[in-house]
């Protein structure tokens, strides 16, 4: 079940508030946070509390609907509603789910929240489908979540394993060959009877090295010919 998207309304006019607070109302996914009249406001309101999609007018005093939405930039997704079409193109520009012209029916309004709602989805969809593993650290039940995209190269310490993240490493007690079979082929391959590397993450090849981020991992004569062999694969 996808999370309700928590709103915040802001318009200067009493009247298109109560005009949103009562479409709101009427979609199960929105869930009403604050409604102001100040844009200055709202921007307290975005830095306190967590809300996912505004309803946003253009014409305000003091700071424009415009002038807010380059503040809060990616912080939330935006609907821009305004009586003034000349506004939609700076709108759409500043990457707004959509551009609402007053007045507007409530059936132009679903449409417009069910861009959002859908977008979320597949944000949720993309996040929980990356894989992980769960990494043993010091401690009898210590564990570390490790993304595989965040996996640079994986080294063999004997017994143990060095995993080489973009701004760590994590040496845990297990041997290359388990996390070998662990790992899907597509992505991570054995140069070296020391090292697996991530395909993503190499830089470039020579001979007998593979370049990673400031690293230069050997390859091993028993890997070389099925390494490059897969590296011709994916060549221009």
């Amino acid at each position: 079940m996808s999370k309700s998207l928590r709103c915040l309304i802001v318009d200067d006019e009493p009247p298109a508030i109560r005009l949103l607070e009562n479409y709101v109302s009427k979609v199960p996914f929105l869930d009403l946070i604050a409604t102001t009249t100040k844009a200055i406001e709202a921007l307290k309101q975005i830095e306190n509390d967590t809300i996912d999609l505004v309803f946003l007018d253009i014409q305000m005093p003091d700071l424009s609907g415009i002038q807010l939405s380059k503040i809060v930039k990616d912080r939330v997704q935006i609907i821009f509603t305004t009586a003034y079409p000349q506004f939609a193109l700076e709108g759409y520009n500043l990457n707004a789910m959509d551009y609402l012209l007053k007045p507007f029916e409530f059936e132009r309004f679903y449409q417009a929240v069910l861009k959002v709602k859908q977008k979320n989805i597949t944000t949720d969809q993309n996040v929980s489908a990356k894989e992980y593993l769960f990494v043993k650290t010091d401690g009898k039940n210590n564990y570390e979540k490790v993304y595989l995209d965040d996996i640079l190269y994986i080294e063999g310490l004997k017994n143990y394993i060095a995993i080489h993240l973009p701004h760590k490493q994590i040496i845990t007690y297990n041997t290359l060959k388990y996390i070998e079979n662990t790992l899907p082929e597509s992505t991570f391959i054995k140069i070296h009877k020391s090292y697996i590397v991530a395909m993503n993450h190499i830089l470039k090849t020579d001979s007998l090295h593979v370049y990673i981020n400031d690293q230069i991992l050997p390859i091993g004569d028993t890997y070389r010919k099925d390494f490059f062999e897969i590296i011709t694969k994916k060549k221009l």
